[in-house]
C-alpha cells in the first residue's frame, strides 16, 4: 500500500470517529453539489435513493430545472437552490411581485418552501459574469422581499456565490483584500448579509491554487497534511482550506463586516484528468473536510465556528468544458459506487 494511501485510509477513518463524537454536539452540515452538465446521469429515483443510503441530506441545485427539482419533494433532503445568472436582469429590473411569481411559479411549484435553505442569486458573477454584476444585490433585495411577504425571509436565507478570485490580495489571510473594482457592487451585498444573518457564500478550491501556484503552494498543504506551520498575526496555518476562508473573513472585516457567516458553496478535489488528480489525494482533501466540519473544528480566525460546506460533485461531469480535470470531480460512479470511501455523516 502507498504513503499516499495509508495517509488517506488513517484520513477518512479519523473523520469517521470524530463525526460519531461530533453528532450529538450540532456539527457544521455537509452537503454536496448535484451538477447535472452530462450526458449519462442516472434517473433521479436513483438518485435520491445514493443520497439517502449514504446519510446525504442536503444538496445543492444550480438552476431550478423541474427535472432535477421535483424529485426531492417530499424527500426530507434540504436544499440550496441556484437562480441562473440569465434571470437576474429580470428579477432586478421587474417589482417584488414579478420576483413572487418567478417563485411560484419555478421553485414552490415543485418542492415545499420547508426544503428550500438557501436562495443562491447568481454564481460566480462578479469578475467572471461582469455583464450581470450589477443586477445581483438589486435581484437578492426582490426575492428577499417576496419571501417576506410569504413570511418565508427568515427560513430561507437568500446570497450570491462568488469565486475565490474576487480577493485581490489573500495571502497571509490577514491581507485578505476585495478586488477595488467590485467594491461599489459588494459592499450593497455585506450590508444586506449583516442585516439579514445570511452567510457570504464562497468556492474554495486548494487543487487550482496547487496546480496554479506550485512554487508557493505544496500539495501537503493543499490536502490538510503539511508539517510546515505558517504564522500570520500569531495564528497558525496548516492548510490553504483555512487560509483561504479566513481571507475572505479578513476582507470582510477590513471593511466593517466583522460577524457575516461564511458558507463554502463549492469545494473538491478530482481524481483523474491531470496531475496530483487522483482518487487517494480527493479523498484525503474531502475526508479531512468532511471531518473538520462535523467536529467544528472551524478556522484559525474563527476556532470553534464550524463551516458549512458543500463538497462538488455528485457525479463526473462529461459535458464540463476547460481542462481534461474538470469533468472528473465527482464521489459516486453513475452506477452509485463511490469513487473513494468517504462518510458524510
Amino acid at each position: 500500500m502507498s504513503i499516499q494511501r495509508m495517509r488517506a485510509n488513517q484520513t477518512i477513518l479519523l473523520a469517521f470517529f470524530i463525526a460519531l463524537l461530533s453528532h450529538s454536539t450540532g456539527a457544521a452540515p455537509v452537503g454536496v453539489c448535484y451538477g447535472r452538465v452530462a450526458t449519462n446521469l442516472p434517473p433521479p429515483s436513483a438518485v435520491i435513493n445514493l443520497l439517502k443510503s449514504n446519510g446525504i441530506s442536503r444538496i445543492r441545485l444550480f438552476n431550478p430545472d423541474p427535472v432535477s427539482l421535483k424529485p426531492f419533494s417530499g424527500t426530507g433532503i434540504e436544499l440550496m437552490i441556484g437562480v441562473p445568472n440569465e434571470i437576474l436582469p429580470t428579477l432586478a429590473n421587474g417589482t417584488i411581485s414579478t420576483s413572487l411569481q418567478w417563485l411560484q411559479s419555478n421553485i414552490f411549484i415543485h418542492i415545499s418552501p420547508n426544503q428550500v435553505l438557501y436562495l443562491v442569486v447568481g454564481n460566480e458573477v462578479f469578475l467572471k459574469d461582469p455583464f450581470y454584476a450589477p443586477y445581483v444585490v438589486p435581484a437578492i433585495l426582490n426575492l428577499y422581499q417576496a419571501l417576506k411577504m410569504l413570511g418565508l425571509d427568515d427560513n430561507i436565507r437568500v446570497s450570491s456565490s462568488h469565486a475565490a478570485t474576487i480577493l485581490s490580495n489573500s495571502y497571509p489571510p490577514s491581507a485578505g483584500t476585495f478586488d477595488p473594482n467590485i467594491k461599489p457592487l459588494l459592499i450593497p451585498l455585506l450590508q444586506f448579509l449583516r442585516d439579514t444573518g445570511s452567510p457570504l457564500m464562497i468556492n474554495v478550491y486548494p487543487f487550482f491554487s496547487y496546480i496554479n501556484n506550485r512554487q508557493y503552494v505544496t500539495l501537503d498543504y493543499a490536502l490538510f497534511r503539511s508539517s510546515t506551520v505558517e504564522i500570520d498575526q500569531n495564528l497558525t496555518y496548516t492548510n490553504m482550506f483555512d487560509a483561504t476562508i479566513d481571507a475572505f473573513v479578513y476582507a470582510m472585516e477590513r471593511e466593517g463586516f466583522s460577524g457575516i457567516p461564511v458558507v463554502v458553496m463549492e469545494t473538491g478535489w478530482p481524481t483523474g484528468g491531470g496531475d496530483a488528480a487522483e482518487a487517494d489525494n480527493a479523498l484525503a482533501y474531502n475526508g479531512n473536510v468532511v471531518m473538520r466540519a462535523m467536529a467544528n473544528i472551524g478556522t484559525p480566525r474563527r476556532p470553534g465556528v464550524g463551516v458549512e460546506v458543500f463538497l462538488f460533485d455528485l457525479f463526473d461531469e462529461d459535458g464540463k468544458s476547460g481542462e481534461e480535470y474538470e469533468k472528473h470531480f465527482g464521489i459516486f460512479g453513475v452506477d452509485g459506487v463511490k469513487a473513494y470511501d468517504i462518510r458524510f455523516n
